[in-house]
This record gives structure tokens, C-alpha cells and sequence, in this order.
């Protein structure tokens, strides 16, 4: 398994933490962002999302040993190097969620038979869909992977 580190990076375009309290907001950038264990998604929207207590800006990928940001902003950045990660541990996922933002859009042929190759079949949905459905498996203690691509819409309570 891979150890998550938090670092912060002053890179353009890098996913970025939002850190809130004491009547104040921050926003870091990061190098890499990762929460080193599954959680659920208690909101998304508003170009990210919330979970453990936490607000995270971009994209997210879900995976049964940990939450980290994922570089994909739209489907076309859905290919098999954004999903690297994913295919890395494919012996321990059991159920992939793809979450193609606002509208469910299906992968291309040649994507789907290289995560075929590597022993996933990706359920493609809308990423509140896909969201909800993670929650669900998660709480069912099923290994559940998602990739979820954050969307513009306010936060929604899930």
C-alpha cells in the first residue's frame, strides 16, 4: 500500500485543500492529497467535496485504501493514465464507480478493455450517482472504488 503525504505546493493547477475555522477560510495547494483510509462522501458540488470533517477542491479518487485528488476536471481527462492509480490495486477493488460530473457519460471502447485487462468493469453514472451508490457499498463494507469528477453545483447534503 501506498503511504498518503500531505504537501504543500505552490504549483499552478495542483488540487488544493480548503481549510475553515476560527471565522476564517483558507485554501492550500497541495501536492498530493490523501486521506489513508475509505470514507464516505458526506456532500459534493461547488467544484468539490466534504467527507470526515473535511473540504477537498477537484476531483476525488475513492479507493478501498484511501481518498486521494484525482487531475481529472472533465471526461476527456478520464484515460488510462488518470486511472493508473485505480489500475494498481485492481485485485482489491470489487466494484468501480466512475462519476462523469453532472451527466453520465459511457468511457470509450478502448478504455473499458484496458480496465478489462486488469480485472474491473467501471460503472459509469453522474458523480451525485455515483456518490450515493459509494456510500451505499461503502456501508456495506463492500471493497468499492470511485472516481469521481467534482462538479460546479452548490454542496449537497447526501
Amino acid at each position: 500500500m501506498q503511504a498518503c503525504e500531505n504537501k504543500l505546493s505552490l504549483g499552478d493547477g495542483q488540487p488544493t485543500v480548503v481549510f475553515s475555522g476560527l471565522g476564517m477560510t483558507m485554501t492550500k495547494p497541495v501536492k498530493t492529497a490523501c486521506f489513508p483510509a475509505p470514507a464516505a462522501i458526506d456532500a459534493y458540488g461547488n467544484g468539490g467535496f466534504r467527507f470526515k470533517g473535511m473540504s477537498h477542491v477537484g476531483s476525488l479518487l475513492c479507493l478501498p485504501n484511501g481518498i486521494q485528488a484525482w487531475e481529472a476536471d472533465g471526461v476527456d481527462d478520464i484515460t488510462q493514465d488518470s486511472l493508473a492509480r485505480v489500475i494498481e490495486i485492481a485485485g482489491m477493488i470489487e466494484i468501480l464507480l466512475i462519476g462523469t460530473g453532472s451527466t453520465q457519460v459511457f468511457m470509450p471502447p478502448p478504455l473499458v478493455a484496458i480496465l478489462k485487462d486488469a480485472g474491473l468493469h467501471a460503472d459509469c453514472m453522474s458523480t451525485g450517482a455515483a456518490a450515493r451508490t459509494y456510500n451505499v457499498l461503502l456501508a456495506e463494507r463492500r471493497a468499492v472504488a470511485a472516481a469521481l469528477i467534482a462538479v460546479g453545483d452548490r454542496l449537497q447534503e447526501q
